[in-house]
């Protein structure tokens, strides 16, 4: 199949085990659509701009040119991707993220976060980690659960730097970029949740099955979770709000410490 040359690029921004491979598996059942697994292109973005910090760059100043490898970065990695639609997914939010992505995306930016309360992510992490001796968590030494969410909720972690993201996202100045999709109501209100997904992206919608989904794959690739751990990324194969026992096991002390974090 030949590639697409110029494809439509938005973004997703949520905590880890917010349903981002749910909603990816769902989404992706669209031949037009790519949700992508957790991206790396934000990274080279910065790694990119960076140089402009060194001195070899300092002693002849090209920004021009610089800016102009910044500027293809987004259709140059996903140029072989036969998709129309690209939704990246990454914490594209975070201030200097959204400066890069603002000057060099070169389309109009659309944003959609999917929201889960922090201590519904905590308790389905506890959830693995307590029934997965191969998760990440397990593998620092840490013995406790208490040890095991400080951990996961370090400042340089993937949470912390999510929920910086979302928390830029939601000010006045950005908030009309981005799409607010709540955990619960995908999960309970799906038909109606994922034709507004569509609405906000102004693409045609597509008549999703949400009784049999499959395991998270996207251009011809799967997770390799023996990096982080079997089953991080696994999913049911319907769409149910399901409870969560493993919340009651939230230790008092993240709780009082993480609780009154909310959207």
């Amino acid at each position: 199949m030949e590639s697409l040359t110029h494809k439509k690029i938005f973004f997703l921004l949520a905590l880890p085990r917010s349903g981002n491979t749910l909603f990816g598996s769902l989404m992706n059942q669209n031949p037009d659509i790519a949700v992508t697994a957790n991206s790396i292109t934000l990274e080279i973005m910065k790694d990119v701009y960076l140089l402009k910090q060194t001195d070899v760059f300092k002693n002849y100043p090209d920004h021009k040119s610089l800016d102009n490898v910044l500027s293809s970065v987004y259709q140059n990695y996903y140029k072989d991707w036969n998709y129309k639609y690209i939704i990246d997914r990454g914490p594209v939010m975070t201030p200097g993220n959204l400066m890069l992505i603002k000057k060099h995306l070169n389309q109009p930016f659309k944003c959609i976060i999917i929201w889960r309360d922090l201590m519904d992510v905590l308790a389905s992490y506890i959830k693995w980690f307590e029934n997965e001796p191969s998760a990440f968590p397990n593998k620092y030494g840490h013995t406790i659960i208490e040890q095991k969410l400080r951990m996961l909720m370090n400042k340089e972690g993937a949470i912390a730097k999510e929920l910086v993201a979302i928390q830029n996202a939601l000010l006045p100045e950005n908030r009309h970029h981005c799409h607010v999709l709540k955990y619960d109501e995908l999960v309970t209100d799906t038909t109606n949740q994922v034709n507004k997904i569509y609405d906000f992206l102004q693409i045609p919608r597509f008549n999703h099955n949400f009784k049999s989904l499959k395991q998270f794959e996207v251009n011809g690739m799967k997770y390799d979770d023996n990096i982080v751990g079997n089953n991080m990324h696994t999913i049911k194969t319907e769409i149910k709000k399901e409870h969560n026992p493993y919340k009651s096991m939230i230790p008092e002390s993240i709780i009082r410490a993480y609780g009154h974090i909310v959207l």
